[in-house]
């Protein structure tokens, strides 16, 4: 597998609050932050070779929507940017995880598959497709 990204994804419930600690307090530089129809945000953070993605409760729930069909996440989900989402989603079941859902295609155009680690995490494999349309306070 060719793992090419990791980003640690933060459900939180004071929004605002962890984004000021996380990017004025700590001093991660903001790549992106998006806006859901359901009024979700997100903002992408850098945190050197991985990524920071702090969503609040309305976002993760959209997110889960787009790629489960109803809401499974708890407050941490490890997200893996892979050059194959649909191959890595057979290897990874094929060593224990299980799989919430296949890849599907997303709004924010990538390719992402659901599934539960034999340890209990949930992760989120996820394979860019390119042309994406995101950017600063677009709806995704």
């Amino acid at each position: 597998m060719d793992v090419r990204e990791l980003r640690l994804v933060i459900t939180v419930d004071d929004y605002e609050q962890a984004l000021v600690f996380y990017r004025d307090v700590l001093g991660l530089a903001e790549q992106a932050a998006y806006e859901a129809p359901n009024g979700g945000r997100v903002t992408l953070l850098d945190a050197g070779r991985a990524t920071l993605e702090l969503a609040d409760v309305a976002q993760a729930g959209y997110i889960d929507e787009v790629e489960v069909g109803r809401r499974v996440a708890g407050p941490v989900r490890v997200a893996f940017e892979v050059t194959d989402a649909t191959g890595a989603t057979r290897r990874l079941a094929a060593g224990g995880a299980a799989v919430i859902a296949e890849p599907t295609v997303t709004p924010w155009n990538s390719l992402n598959a659901r599934l539960t680690a034999p340890d209990g995490t949930q992760l989120t494999l996820f394979e860019e497709l390119g042309g994406s349309q995101n950017c600063r306070g677009s709806v995704f």
